[in-house]
């Protein structure tokens, strides 16, 4: 599976690179600003860097094993190629933010989820966020496996689950966010994209993807956070 990465990647995306970074823009904008007042950022599965290169953060890291993902991420972004679920080249507590996007499912067992996240919370200092986004197999039903390398299905509930036994706390859990998927469509107008996200009850007819963020403890029973 490996080996076919960079082909999926550039069939599902080559043509439409560009609506995926303005896309990813608006949701910067519009949404996932909140979470990005912060020193050290990483990008988990950050394929070409559409999150992780337009974002303001003052050091910026992505993992990917897709071999391509260098010649696309941008050049003060440390590029990690490695498998997520091995540990990380990150001193403990040196992250303030790890976002992920449709890519947990893409993992090859629950084992190697429940590695990433234990690196994820290794990372993250004291207080440290977590945000992740992926396609709810509740809701997207059978289009979930319309993608070859979707491997292990999830919802919020068990994510959650998965992150609360790795020792994350739940901030916020939003069962429907975003649609399925931009793969293939036309992308939104930028405002129609805003107004979307301005008003819930659209998600709770269209959305088929999760949004859970959760937050490293602040304090751990051995003692005081750093």
């Amino acid at each position: 599976m490996e080996d076919q990465l960079p082909a999926r990647y550039r069939r599902r995306f080559e043509a439409e690179q560009a609506n995926r970074q303005a896309v990813w823009r608006v949701l910067i904008d519009a949404w996932f600003s909140r979470y990005l007042d912060v020193s050290a950022a990483l990008d988990l599965g950050c394929g070409w860097g559409a999150f992780v290169n337009q974002i303001d953060v003052p050091t910026r890291y992505g993992i990917d094993l897709n071999p391509e993902a260098k010649r696309h991420v941008a050049p003060d972004v440390e590029l990690i190629s490695q498998p997520a679920s091995q540990r990380w080249p990150l001193p403990d507590g040196s992250l303030d933010l790890v976002f992920t996007s449709n890519f947990l499912e893409h993992l090859a067992s629950r084992e190697d989820i429940a590695a990433t996240l234990s690196e994820a919370f290794r990372c993250l200092r004291r207080d440290g966020r977590m945000v992740c986004l992926g396609p709810n197999i509740r809701y997207a039903h059978g289009a979930y496996w319309d993608f070859f390398d979707h491997l292990i299905p999830l919802t919020e509930r068990s994510l959650v689950e998965a992150l609360e036994l790795t020792g994350f706390e739940p901030e916020l859990v939003v069962a429907r966010f975003l649609p399925f998927t931009t793969v293939g469509k036309r992308a939104p107008r930028p405002v129609l994209m805003r107004a979307y996200l301005r008003f819930p009850p659209a998600w709770r007819v269209l959305g088929r993807q999760f949004l859970v963020v959760v937050r490293k403890p602040a304090t751990d029973p051995e003692g005081p956070g750093e």
